[in-house]
């Protein structure tokens, strides 16, 4: 009977043992898998919306229009399993940027820009540059008389972006954007308006 006993108690230990073994070793395992430095992939297209706000001056006239804008922006991203990320991203923004001096009021209600970028990315942080193309409407109001120009210039800039969760990133951005100069019948000579944008945004990356 003894004998009997010390047998089972010897299987019941050895069946523990192997218990804590295993799950020593399924709970253990999460903790050595090693993850690529750049783990984190910005490639593919994505799509999302932003607000800032922007100020500037019209040139030959002493306005300096100032406002909030809000817009959407859809890009494509390039990479190639290294920290660089190349990419061309487009947006359209409204505008409430206006001013008024003396009988002169100068406004932007609207404006867009196509550019590219070119980054490098910390896993799941991205700083970049970018620049390229700009567009927008331009009015100008004296007297009762009214005159709108769509103009077209450049943009140059910086930002960083972040992957916070699946699908999902934020960023800031600076730009500056440069209207060329048209011809205004109302004020007799030509004006275009340049002018600074900070600006936060979220996209979903598909």
């Amino acid at each position: 009977m003894t004998r009997l006993v010390a047998r089972a108690l010897a299987l019941l230990v050895a069946g523990w043992t192997t218990a804590a073994a295993s799950a020593d070793l399924s709970y253990g395992s999460p903790y050595t898998v090693t993850q690529p430095l750049n783990a984190y992939s910005w490639a593919g297209p994505y799509l999302g919306g932003n607000i800032g706000y922007n100020w500037g001056s019209v040139a030959n006239n002493p306005t300096k229009p100032a406002g909030f804008a809000g817009g959407i922006q859809a890009g494509y991203n390039f990479q190639n399993g290294t920290p660089f990320v190349f990419g061309l991203e487009a947006d359209i923004q409204g505008s409430s940027a206006d001013d008024r001096f003396a009988p002169w009021k100068f406004s932007n209600p609207w404006f867009g820009t196509v550019r590219g970028r070119a980054g490098y990315a910390i896993n799941n942080v991205l700083f970049y540059a970018t620049g390229g193309l700009a567009f927008g409407e331009l009015r100008g109001e004296t007297f009762g008389l009214s005159e709108t120009h769509t103009n077209v210039g450049w943009t140059v800039g910086a930002g960083a972006e972040m992957g916070f969760a699946p699908n999902w990133s934020a960023k800031i951005e600076y730009l500056y954007v440069d209207l060329a100069n048209s011809r205004f019948a109302i004020t007799g000579t030509s004006n275009g308006y340049s002018f600074g944008l900070v600006r936060a945004g979220i996209n979903y990356h598909f």
